[in-house]
């Protein structure tokens, strides 16, 4: 509870900003990339979330690593995470920024799930199909899971739409055990 209310705050006061600057695509970038190299190294990740190493050795970390490929409206809101202790919200916060700013574009992220890698053109009926069903453009990653024995689901933010047979076999089992 609290890692979404804290995460919501700050993503919703740097959009704000983001959006009276006129750079909300220049800081999605930028935030996108800063928690993808903190992903990436174990190194830099144990730095910025040990609670016996200071912010200002952590600011310096940061600035030394990134702050020539910054905004500063990005380096300030990262000294002030930092500042406050939130430093392991950050892709949270990020996530939420992005959500923002997707929903003001008018983008809906879709997860599809199929039993089997999707060719080009499945992918693109895909998407076109839930462009309409949506209403908006979508913005779609894809995963494969054996187990679903075919068809697709897919995750519209807390929807699912699911179109497996796995899901199909498990709801004729259920309804042959009943009526026997």
């Amino acid at each position: 509870m609290l890692k979404g209310a804290v995460a919501g705050r700050y993503a919703e006061a740097l959009y704000e900003i983001a959006v009276r600057e006129n750079i909300v695509d220049t800081l999605e970038n930028e935030l996108k990339a800063i928690v993808a190299a903190i992903e990436a190294s174990p190194e830099l990740k144990k730095v910025l979330y040990h609670p016996r190493i200071t912010a200002g050795d952590k600011k310096e970390v940061v600035k030394r690593l990134f702050a020539e490929n910054l905004s500063q409206v990005t380096v300030n809101f990262l000294s002030m995470v930092i500042d406050r202790q939130r430093e392991t919200f950050l892709g949270d916060m990020v996530a939420v920024f992005v959500e923002l700013a997707n929903k003001a574009r008018n983008i809906t992220d879709i997860h599809v799930t199929s039993a089997a890698e999707l060719t080009a053109g499945q992918k693109q009926m895909m998407s076109d199909n839930l462009c309409k069903v949506t209403g908006r453009k979508v913005q779609i990653t894809y995963s494969v899971d054996p187990s679903l024995m075919g068809g697709v689901i897919a995750r519209v933010g807390d929807k699912v739409i699911d179109g497996s047979i796995k899901t199909r076999l498990a709801s004729l089992r259920e309804h042959l055990r009943q009526i026997s």
